[in-house]
């Protein structure tokens, strides 16, 4: 059966995933990136429906993976740490059963209009058009099947590409266009792999993004660098880009176990 969506709402705060969100490295198991920005999304619509049009918009967000889980049905759940006017600090977590599998804090703040000063340092990409199709062949499970990714040349460890889905985050709900990328985040590791994924486990343990603007819906660019260390730890890096150039940065720990 082919899926439309990554998940479908069976409650207020119950979330069943779909097939294309099973994983990379044991298809038995998820795939995070998908919950990426389902939680995100779970973050935002809460804070719409708190505030209704003086909703603030997240600029950080550190995610804390708690480990593999099977693709079976989630709680969410949401609560405010740090109220305020302008800016907030917002907490949400997924679960299964009593077990938390994923969690998040995210700062929110007031958006303002700063067009006149806006820019940035970074280097723009080449642009998916300009890339071959990658293969995949490396990686299996239902959410790299979902997706397309366009890769350049590249060392290992090192390298740009752009990654696209047409599956929408949660069946009958539109997203925003910062949940809509946040659902491709976690792939900056894994697309210029430092090593062979058959030779060596480098999963990553956490995920850290900050967004200094709104993306713009479509393409989602990376410009990634791979390190490990000497005592089996490791850290992927990546700008992030869309078609206007680079809107963010988005940082994940890895633990790094060879075969």
């Amino acid at each position: 059966m082919e899926h439309t969506s990554y998940f479908e709402r069976i409650g207020a705060r119950e979330l069943q995933p779909t097939p294309a969100t099973s994983g990379a490295w044991n298809p038995a198991e998820v795939h995070i990136a998908p919950f990426i920005g389902l939680l995100l999304h779970e973050i935002e619509r809460d804070a719409a429906d708190r505030r209704g049009d003086d909703a603030l918009v997240a600029t950080r967000v550190a995610y804390d993976i708690y480990g593999a889980f099977p693709v079976a049905p989630l709680r969410v759940d949401t609560r405010v740490v740090r109220p305020g006017r302008t800016i907030e600090l917002v907490e949400a977590s997924l679960s299964q059963g009593d077990r938390t599998v994923l969690a998040a804090r995210a700062w929110l703040q007031r958006a303002g209009d700063t067009a006149a000063i806006a820019g940035s340092h970074d280097a723009r990409i080449p642009g998916p058009d300009t890339m071959p199709v990658a293969s995949q062949e490396a990686w299996s499970g239902g959410f790299v099947q979902s997706i397309e990714v366009r890769r350049g040349e590249w060392q290992p460890g090192r390298g740009a590409f752009w990654a696209h889905s047409d599956l929408a985050l949660v069946a009958g709900e539109e997203e925003s266009d910062l949940a809509h990328a946040a659902r491709l985040f976690d792939l900056a590791n894994g697309m210029a792999p430092r090593a062979a994924p058959d030779e060596v486990l480098f999963p990553n343990i956490d995920l850290t993004l900050h967004v200094f603007r709104r993306p713009r819906r479509g393409w989602v660019g990376f410009d990634t660098s791979v390190a490990f260390g000497p005592d089996g730890h490791g850290l992927t890096s990546a700008i992030l880009h869309d078609d206007e150039g680079s809107f963010g940065r988005v940082s994940q720990t890895l633990t790094v176990r060879p075969r």
